[in-house]
Parts: structure tokens; sequence; C-alpha cells
């Protein structure tokens, strides 16, 4: 999978009214305040026993960082066209599940802006940028058990609940699946 690297990186796709780039250092700051939203992060293994909320968006920027380094697709910063403004991030992430690889759609969105349809954009551009560039065979949504709002874009997405499993040992999760052919069905 690490082939596909350079086709997991969003940099300048856009959606009606979004575009995606690549998250740099200089988004520190406006991603702090994700990271200061006492439900931001609650749904995250990563942020586990941190209460600093500085000391939480360092761990995500390295992460990211180090998802670029190891060719493991990222998060995409997602800025809205028409106010400029950082509202949130989505990608194609090379994850493993279960001692399999599988490419995730995964997404978050800045507090003020969630419920604006900013998530289910782009999780479906994803998407479907992926099974137009035959980038798998199925995509998958890795989404706590009780992230209510992170599942209903996934269905939204055409995804369904393929099974329930714990994530890097730490939290229960759905694993919420759509396969090129139930796509195609969608078109």
């Amino acid at each position: 999978m690490q082939a596909l690297h350079s086709k997991l990186i969003l940099e300048g796709q856009e959606t009606t009214r979004l575009i995606f780039r690549n998250v740099q250092q200089d988004d520190f700051n406006t991603w702090l305040r994700f990271c200061e939203d006492p439900g931001s992060l609650q749904y995250f293994w990563f942020a586990d026993g941190i209460e600093d909320p500085k000391e939480k968006c360092r761990i995500w920027f390295e992460r990211v960082f180090n998802r670029y380094k190891n060719e493991m697709g990222c998060l995409n910063i997602l800025i809205d066209k028409t106010s400029g403004e950082l509202v949130g991030k989505c990608g194609l992430l090379i994850q493993t599940v279960d001692d399999v690889k599988e490419l995730e759609i995964g997404y978050s969105i800045m507090p003020q802006h969630r419920k604006k349809g900013y998530a289910f954009e782009a999780a479906k551009y994803c998407r479907d940028y992926a099974f137009h560039n035959n980038l798998a065979d199925s995509l998958i949504s890795i989404i706590h058990t009780e992230n209510a709002n992170s599942a209903n874009v996934a269905v939204k997405n055409g995804m369904k609940i393929d099974k329930q499993t714990m994530f890097n040992s730490s939290y229960l999760v759905n694993i919420f699946r759509i396969t090129k052919e139930e796509w195609k069905q969608l078109q």
C-alpha cells in the first residue's frame, strides 16, 4: 500500500465548498482550538490521559507528519472556499485493523463548523476519489461505538457496519465499510 501514498495526498483537490491541502506547521494554533474543545478528542485513543490541549495538539501534529514521512496517507486540512477558514481535516489513511492493512476515510471537523455538511462533503469526495482511481476494493471508517455523529456521516457515505473490534487495544470501534461494487450501485 505504500506505493499509493502519492495518490493519497489530496493537496489541491476541491469539492463544491472545500479545498484540500497538506497540513502545515503553521496550522497548529488554529487546530489547537479543536483540541481545546472538551468533546473533540473524546473518541481518540492517542489523547487518553493527556489533559493539556497543547500536548494533545502536538501529538496529533507529530502523528500527521509521521504519516507523511512513512507514506501512510493523512488527514488533509479542509479550507472553506468562501471564508478561507480552516473547517476541519479529512483524508485517506492506511490503517492496520486486526492485522490487515485497510484504506480508511477519516474526518474531524472544527466545533464551530459541525452540522453544516462539511464532513460528509469531504468524506464523499474521498470515497469517490479512491474508487475512481482504483486505490482499493473497499474503504473503511474506524468509528468509536459511541460516536454517533461520525457514524451518521459514514452511513450517509454509503457505509455499513462490517464488524466491531478493539482498535489499537484501546477502544471498541465499529468498522464501517463500503465496497467498490456497493459504491457503483450508488452511482
